[in-house]
């Protein structure tokens, strides 16, 4: 799959903009680059020049001057693809991009394709198959917390994780099959105590990375929050407050949200998606009916629910039911409990309903009162320890898969163990745990087609 021609793409964003930088990668790169490159210091040639260095000149086409550009050098294998790569940092112009890159098209280049660069980084060694599947999430990333994890990836996050252990059921694996070559003779060359040990160990990190999976996914792409409650609790009203814009309908008037309004914000550098639902009612209107159906559709979808009551409202025994039937519903949901509208009230009803329901977060979204502590306890609700300890999160549907594989076939390696079955049996479980983990990392034969789509999810020019 390794190519030996020259790609040539623009790695900035296209348009017009200060600088561009057009990016080439090949054996020829710096080649074909000094054909056309004359440097300010005479008789300086690319070809001659140290690696990781930087040249200044101009790119000419026959006589014509095409632009004053920066030249940038790195040599193999010490550059990002382990292939010559020149980067031409140029002025922004569309007409001098493109005047450059058809230049160097009709001299021995082609277009790069989607994450070509990185799939040749991969094809390489110089980075495995999970690291190269980080960058584009770096790219990609936008808060802190997706930043954070994905940087934690590229640098070999669940490589490490991995790797030990893969290295070590290899071992076991070779021993294994040793065991069958003298299997007339029997004899046992794995230890079954160590090997159950390894077993068990291997075990325990594949749940723990695939736990983190719901986790990671979420901050990737943001932490869903419902927003439910009755009509006119003024749901709107604190979702317009958190985004501190005129998103939603406020109105008077019961069941003016029909549909959900989704918008999201950052909160200490980890984004939340808040959902805005119809208002849960009994109700003959058809419309509201669809909503309300969605509002619980929603909540089910929802990692945080948010369950907004009028803290003006004097019935306790029916409050203390409705807060009951949401936990009922959605047992396996975080749920916060919140008193809108505490500006209408006096201290002592305050009082009797801190005392009334437990962890209650008392507010006026009206007038924005409460607001910050409702983001502090939303931030306290999610599990930011992990990325603080700089743990290894899965955030990668695909590695997810492959690691529920590997667990399936870890799991029947020790039922075989527990069972004393014949070991020609579970080995075949050996490898096929060790062939899913190594498809994380590309250390086992990756599918043509399943490469393809991994870059095709790339921009061009990484």
């Amino acid at each position: 799959m390794i190519k030996n021609d020259t790609i040539i793409a623009l790695a900035t964003p296209s348009g017009i903009g200060a600088i561009a930088v057009i990016r080439l990668s090949g054996e020829n790169a710096i080649t074909i680059v000094d054909t056309f490159f004359k440097s300010i210091k005479k008789g300086k040639t690319l070809q001659n020049q140290k690696s990781h260095t930087i040249h200044l000149g101009h790119i000419i086409n026959d006589k014509d001057v095409l632009d004053e550009v920066l030249v940038s050098v790195f040599k193999n294998p010490n550059s990002y693809t382990g292939e010559n790569v020149v980067e031409i940092s140029c002025h922004g112009s569309a007409y001098i991009q493109q005047e450059i890159i058809q230049l160097f098209l009709k001299n021995g280049c082609r277009m790069a394709d989607n994450g070509e660069f990185t799939m040749r980084a991969f094809l390489n060694g110089k980075m495995d198959l999970s690291q190269a599947e980080a960058v584009a999430d770096v790219i990609a990333s936008n808060s802190a917390a997706s930043h954070q994890m994905a940087i934690q990836q590229m640098r070999g996050g669940i490589t490490n994780e991995l790797k030990e252990l893969r290295s070590k059921l290899l071992d076991f694996a070779a021993l294994i099959e040793l065991e069958l070559d003298f299997s007339g003779e029997d004899v046992e060359f794995a230890d079954r105590t160590q090997f159950k040990e390894l077993v068990a160990k291997i075990t325990y990190v594949l749940k723990r990375l695939i736990d983190s999976f719901a986790f990671g996914n979420a901050m990737k792409n943001g932490i869903p929050v419902a927003i439910i409650g009755e009509p006119n609790v003024g749901k709107s009203t604190l979702l317009n407050a958190l985004l501190n814009e005129e998103k939603a309908i406020v109105s008077d008037i019961a069941g003016t949200t029909r549909d959900a309004i989704e918008d999201e914000i950052s909160i200490n550098g980890v984004i939340f998606r808040f959902i805005d639902t119809a208002g849960i009612r009994e109700t003959e209107d058809v419309v509201e009916n669809i909503g309300i159906k969605k509002a619980y559709e929603k909540a089910e979808n929802a990692q945080l629910i948010i369950f907004l009551i009028d803290a003006r409202t004097e019935k306790k025994s029916q409050r203390k039911q409705e807060i009951d039937l949401i936990k009922k519903r959605f047992p396996n949901k975080r749920l916060l409990v919140i008193a809108n509208k505490i500006d209408l009230i006096s201290n002592n009803d305050r009082n009797a309903l801190e005392s009334e329901i437990d962890n209650l977060i008392l507010l006026s979204a009206k007038n924005k009162t409460g607001i910050e502590d409702l983001k502090n306890e939303l931030i306290s609700l999610v599990n930011i320890g992990a990325l603080s300890n700089n743990e290894t999160i899965v955030t990668n549907s695909r590695h997810f898969e492959a690691l529920n594989n590997a667990l399936l076939a870890i799991q029947s390696v020790k039922e075989g163990i527990d069972l004393e079955i014949s070991t020609d049996l579970f080995s075949i479980d050996i490898r096929e745990c060790l062939r899913h983990l190594g498809t994380i990392t590309g250390d086992y034969d990756v599918d043509k087609d399943i490469l393809g789509h991994i870059f095709s999810n790339f921009c061009i020019g990484k």
